[in-house]
C-alpha cells in the first residue's frame, strides 16, 4: 500500500485536539496508552516518546497503525503536525529504534550498572537509616537490650545444662513434648550434638514412636531399633520409676 503522508491539517479556527494512542517499540513487548495533542510536530512527538520507550528521538522511525492493526503509514516528516496524519483514538504508534540497541536491553535491569556505597562511607552519612537507629539506640544498636538478651541466653544455656546433667544415661524416663502424647523410654544419650546447638537427650522409646535408630546426620549417638529413637530437650524429660506400660496383649 502507499504510505499515508500528512494531510492539510486542522482548518482555520479549529483548535488543537488530543488523541488516545497506544505506543509500542521494537525494543520490548511493553505497550503504553497515552493521550497526545494533535498540535505537536512529529519532532516534538518523538521527544515525548523518548520518555515512554527509551529510544533517542534522533534514532526513531514511527509507524502508524489503525484500530484494526492495519498499517496506515509512516510519521516521517518532523515538521508536520501529528494531527495532519490520520490519527484517531485507538490507533497505535510503533517506534522502530535505529540506535543499534538490542531487543530487551531496556527491560533487563540486571545489565544496568549499580552503585554500591562502601560501608565506611555509609557510616559517615548523618541522614542514613543506620545513623537514625544508632542515635535512638534502636534495633541491633540498642546495646543495653543486646546485653540483656545475651545474659538471658546464657542463663537459659546454664539451666539447660543443669537439667541435662541430672539425667543419667540408662535411666527410665517420661517424655512430655507440647502437642504430643506422653511417651516412656530409656535415656540413651545426654550432651551436645552435631545437628543442633545446645544440650539434647537421646531417648529409646518403648514403642516405635520415634524418628530414627539413634543415628542422625551420619553420626551414631546410641543404638536402638528403627523408629524407636528420638532427641528431645532436657526440659521435656523426667527421669524416674517409669516401667514399660502393659498393653494387655499377652493376657489370655
Amino acid at each position: 500500500m502507499t504510505a499515508a503522508g500528512p494531510g492539510p491539517g486542522p482548518g482555520p479556527g479549529a483548535g488543537p485536539g488530543a488523541v488516545s494512542l497506544a505506543v509500542s517499540s521494537s525494543l520490548n513487548a511493553f505497550r503504553a496508552h497515552k493521550r497526545y495533542g494533535t498540535g505537536l510536530t512529529i519532532a516534538e512527538f518523538k521527544c515525548k516518546l523518548e520518555l515512554v520507550v527509551g529510544s533517542p528521538a534522533s534514532c526513531m522511525e514511527l509507524e502508524l497503525y489503525g484500530p484494526a492493526e492495519e498499517l496506515l503509514g509512516r510519521l516521517d516528516c518532523d515538521e508536520a503536525l501529528l494531527g495532519s496524519y490520520p490519527v484517531a483514538d485507538g490507533c497505535r504508534v510503533h517506534v522502530i529504534d535505529r540506535s543499534g540497541a538490542r531487543i530487551g536491553e531496556y527491560e533487563d535491569v540486571s545489565q544496568v550498572p549499580k552503585y554500591e556505597m562502601p560501608e565506611s562511607d555509609y557510616d559517615k552519612r548523618p541522614e542514613s537509616l543506620r545513623a537514625f537507629l544508632k542515635q535512638r539506640q534502636w534495633g541491633r544498636y540498642d546495646e543495653a537490650a543486646a546485653r540483656r538478651q545475651a545474659a538471658e541466653q546464657e542463663q537459659r544455656r546454664a539451666q539447660e545444662a543443669a537439667l541435662a546433667a541430672a539425667l543419667p544415661v540408662g535411666a527410665r524416663c517420661q517424655v512430655r513434648v507440647p502437642g504430643q502424647p506422653c511417651r516412656r523410654g530409656t535415656v540413651m544419650y545426654v550432651g551436645l550434638t552435631d545437628f543442633k546447638p545446645g544440650h539434647w537427650v537421646g531417648v529409646r522409646y518403648d514403642e516405635p514412636l520415634g524418628k530414627h535408630d539413634g543415628s542422625v546426620g551420619g553420626r551414631r549417638y546410641f543404638e536402638c531399633p528403627p523408629k524407636y529413637g528420638a532427641f528431645v530437650k532436657p526440659q521435656s524429660v523426667t527421669a524416674g520409676d517409669f516401667p514399660e506400660e502393659d498393653d494387655g496383649l499377652d493376657e489370655l
